[in-house]
């Protein structure tokens, strides 16, 4: 096993949260190494179907079956397409052990990018009662921080990122550094004024995304084109990717070097200095390990598989984690519960339609216990996504006539879609399976994780308000589905070494910092100690800021 050079940082991971620090770090003068287990993709030039037809896309875009029930089994869940499915693991080639525990889906990345290419782009700030709301109600994982920690570090990210949205003056939804929202069509707008009089307190806005609005020069990038194609990668950078903003960054200071294909398996640590000495990876290309080393590491590679990381660094012949002495690691996984939609025909408007295929549409913001127990049978809350469409008229008939008839629209409809908070659950927890070990030599991670009846009270809950919602705002043949909760499922999962202000209870404090090693920060999903009911990306980004400015400050003051 060869060691390699140093540096005065090392970031695991390249996703959102990857990308934010080496961004900040290189731009506070450290030589930063990059790592991540994914293949090269380029800004670009590595979007092999941006802005194609379907006709121009493998089997026109529809995952074959025989793909679906091998290597991208998780396709079933409607991740994957083949326009998009390299920059998703090949879940044969490099599985979890989901055959023993609970019923769990991983989804993840396989390329440079991360999540930050395959994302919804929902990005919402985290209110002052979602830090809160732990201490409140008596539940473990008290917030070492709160909101008001993160307001600088919100503003400085989304300024940056570039995030389109209305402002509302909504206390439980702080509004962020806005772009011009993407507006409404004129179904959602006769919605909207319906919605909010049937149901005063309750509101329906515009969406919270990571499409600009308003081109960024200054960053090459150009404002949304309305294609929504997404998830193949954008060459206008009009959403946020570590690609086509983060890297950029990092990449014009000449400080960064950047190794794709590097599968970290483990962190090197002295328990006499306790801290970490050394990053060990396995090349995924040649099956060569070698260990680097640095002053600091950044521990970004995605909830799940930095707690695999965390949990897979012990000593030889131990199965306890150097980063564990509370044992909390690997406890208190969460993930949003979202498998319920509600949907309905809106009457008339027939003589309009949309042009365009925005990337977002409507938000309808958490109702439910807000900043108290309302007595409903459950705690916390959830949300809606979703908006209005017409499509073209399914065919009827052959020949010419059936050719005429696929001219004209079919009336409006309207969906929506729940995501409600999980709360931490010690039990809900993830492990190494020592008897399972994937092709870099690593234990397979195994979960026990399932939802409990709090969230089920809750997703029924949201089912039968949003039915009550559309049926009062005057939609015909309302319907509400519900398919099986799987955590998992929303890709939005978190916990795993939570922080907290006690290093008994809590793997990291409020710096995202590791309390067992003083060079060693954990800036993605793992670090969270509750869910809160929006996406968490945002949040991330702010973190992440946040703590690379602080672990500058603290090298610069000899205290790392």
């Amino acid at each position: 096993m060869a060691a390699t050079d140093s540096y005065d940082a090392i970031v695991i991971g390249s996703g959102i949260s990857g990308g934010w620090a080496a961004k900040e770090l290189t731009e506070k003068g450290l030589r930063v190494l990059m790592l991540d287990r994914g293949f090269m993709v380029e800004h670009g030039e590595g979007y092999t179907y941006d802005g194609r037809p379907a006709y121009e896309v493998p089997a026109r875009n529809q995952m074959p079956e025989r793909l679906e029930e091998s290597d991208y089994f998780i396709a079933k869940h409607g991740y994957v397409s083949p326009s998009n499915q390299a920059f998703y693991n090949n879940d044969r080639l490099n599985p979890y052990d989901y055959e023993n525990g609970e019923k769990f889906y991983w989804i993840r990345p396989a390329a440079v990018g991360g999540k930050s290419l395959i994302w919804g782009r929902w990005s919402f700030r985290w209110s002052p009662d979602d830090f809160a709301a732990n201490k409140r109600e008596g539940i473990d994982g008290e917030w070492p921080i709160g909101y008001d920690d993160l307001v600088p570090w919100y503003s400085y990210v989304e300024k940056y990122a570039g995030i389109s949205g209305s402002r509302e003056n909504l206390p439980y939804l702080p509004d962020s550094e806005f772009q011009p929202p993407i507006p409404m069509n004129v179904a959602e707008t006769w919605l909207k004024q319906r919605l909010e009089s049937e149901f005063p307190g309750r509101k329906m806005i515009n969406a919270r995304v990571s499409n600009m609005t308003e081109d960024k020069p200054e960053q090459n990038r150009t404002k949304c084109q309305f294609r929504n194609q997404c998830s193949n990668g954008c060459s206008f950078g009009a959403y946020f990717s570590t690609q086509a903003v983060t890297l950029p960054a990092a990449r014009a200071t000449g400080r960064l070097t950047l190794r794709p294909d590097s599968v970290v398996t483990n962190l090197e640590y002295d328990p006499a200095t306790k801290r970490v000495t050394g990053v060990r990876f396995v090349d995924a290309k040649t099956g060569q390990a070698e260990v680097v080393r640095s002053r600091i590491v950044f521990l970004c590679a995605s909830a799940m598989a930095s707690t695999q990381i965390l949990l897979n660094s012990r000593a030889p012949g131990s199965d306890r984690s150097h980063f564990d002495s509370s044992g909390t690691l690997g406890r208190y996984i969460m993930d949003h519960i979202f498998r319920v939609g509600v949907s309905g025909d809106i009457p008339g408007m027939e003589e309009y339609i949309e042009y365009g295929r925005r990337p977002g549409a409507i938000y309808i913001p958490r109702f439910r216990n807000l900043g108290k127990d309302e007595g409903l049978g459950f705690s916390r809350g959830y949300g809606y996504q979703g908006g209005a469409y017409r499509e073209p008229a399914e065919p009827e008939g052959f020949g010419a006539s059936m050719k005429h008839g696929m001219r004209r629209y079919g009336g409006w409809k309207f969906g929506i879609g729940a995501f409600g908070e999980c709360l931490p659950y010690e039990d809900n927890r993830i492990s190494l399976n020592p008897d399972k070990l994937d092709r870099f030599g690593m234990p397979m991670l195994r979960f026990d994780v399932t939802f409990r009846s709090n969230e089920l009270r809750l997703i029924a809950d949201a089912g039968k308000e949003g039915e009550k919602m559309l049926r009062a705002a005057g939609l015909k043949n309302v319907k509400v589905k519900e398919k099986e909760h799987v955590p998992g499922d929303a890709i939005h999962e978190m916990g795993g070494a939570r922080m907290g202000a006690d290093p008994r209870k809590s793997v990291l404090n409020g710096w995202s910092q590791a309390h067992d090693a003083a060079n060693l920060f954990v800036t993605d999903g793992a670090q969270m100690a509750s869910i809160a009911c929006v996406n968490p990306s945002l949040t991330f980004m702010a973190l992440t800021a946040r703590a690379a400015d602080h672990a500058v400050a603290a090298m610069k003051a000899g205290t790392i």
